[in-house]
């Protein structure tokens, strides 16, 4: 069983006003048993917040970075860390 952790990740390129967030929201759904949201930022990057076993957050990180997501992805920078909690499902903020 993997254990859980704490995903954030800030994604670079056209990812605002093209429905990123829902997106996010609807893969990390679809993954299952993830925990977070999906966060615009003012300079243009999505935050992205996930919590849950590591081998879901990482299909969800590699989604951010190769899927077929909307807009235009130019990177991610993630850090890894434990998990905090106090999230009820997966949000958009």
């Amino acid at each position: 069983m993997s254990e859980d952790v704490r995903l954030v990740a800030w994604v670079r390129g056209h990812v605002q006003g093209v429905g990123f967030r829902w997106f996010t929201r609807a893969k990390a759904l679809e993954i299952g048993r993830l925990r977070g949201f999906a966060l615009n930022l003012g300079d243009g990057r999505v935050q992205v917040v996930a919590e849950g076993s590591r081998d879901r957050c990482e299909r969800l990180l590699e989604w951010l970075r190769t899927g077929d997501t909307p807009g235009h992805v130019d990177g991610v920078t993630e850090i890894w860390d434990t998990p905090r909690g106090g999230y009820d499902g997966f949000a958009i903020r």
